[in-house]
C-alpha cells in the first residue's frame, strides 16, 4: 500500500468510517497477529490480544505521527500490550497462593455486597440486551458460549476478519454503555 493511500485510509478511519477501519485492520492483521503469536504462543490469547490491540489503535489514531511508519507504530502498541499481558499473567501466578483466601472471603461477604454484585450482573445483562441484534449475538457466542472466533465466523457466515472486527466493536460499545450507566446511578 502506498504511503498516500495509507494516510488517506487512516484519515477516513479517524473519522469513524467503518469500511476504512475494517480495511486498515485487515491490512495489518496478519503482521500484528504473527508478532503477538510469537510472543505468547497461545492462539486464543493471541486472538484476544490482537483484537484488543486494534481496538487501541482505532482509539488512538489521533496520536499517530505520519513522520513514522504506521506498521512500526502499531507493533509498538502490540509490544506494550504483550508486556501488559505477561505482567498480568505473572501477577496471576503470584496470586495463586491467595486464591484460597479469595474463595474463603466469598463466604464472608455481607448481604449488601452480594446484592451489589447481583445488581452489577443484572446491569451488564440488561445493557447487553439493549445492543443491536448482531452485537448482542456476537457477545453471547464469544463470552457466554465461549466459542472461538473461527467457530463464530462459521456460525454467522462471516469472514474471520469481519468476526474479529464485530467482536471488537461490540466490546467497545458495551464498555461505553456500561461506563455511561455507571454515572447514571
Amino acid at each position: 500500500m502506498q504511503k498516500t493511500e495509507l494516510l488517506s485510509l487512516i484519515a477516513l478511519a479517524k473519522n469513524k468510517n467503518q469500511k476504512s477501519q475494517t480495511k486498515l485492520i485487515n491490512y495489518f492483521w496478519v503482521d500484528v497477529f504473527s508478532f503477538v503469536m510469537k510472543k505468547v504462543q497461545d492462539e486464543n490469547a493471541a486472538d484476544e490480544l490482537t483484537v484488543s490491540i486494534f481496538s487501541k489503535v482505532l482509539t488512538k489514531l489521533d496520536l499517530y505521527d505520519p513522520n513514522f511508519q504506521f506498521k512500526t507504530w502499531i507493533l509498538t502498541i502490540a509490544q506494550n500490550s504483550v508486556i501488559d499481558y505477561w505482567r498480568k499473567k505473572s501477577r496471576g501466578n503470584e496470586d495463586s497462593t491467595d486464591n484460597f483466601d479469595d474463595y474463603k472471603n466469598q463466604f464472608a461477604r455481607s448481604p449488601e455486597e452480594l446484592l451489589i454484585s447481583e445488581e452489577d450482573q443484572k446491569q451488564i445483562l440488561t445493557t447487553i440486551e439493549s445492543l443491536e441484534a448482531n452485537y448482542k449475538e456476537i457477545i453471547h457466542l464469544r463470552f457466554f458460549e465461549e466459542k472461538s472466533i473461527k467457530e463464530i465466523a462459521e456460525e454467522l457466515n462471516l469472514t474471520v476478519a469481519n468476526t474479529k472486527v464485530r467482536i471488537m466493536r461490540a466490546k467497545k460499545l458495551l464498555s461505553a454503555l456500561l461506563k455511561t450507566n455507571e454515572f447514571e446511578d
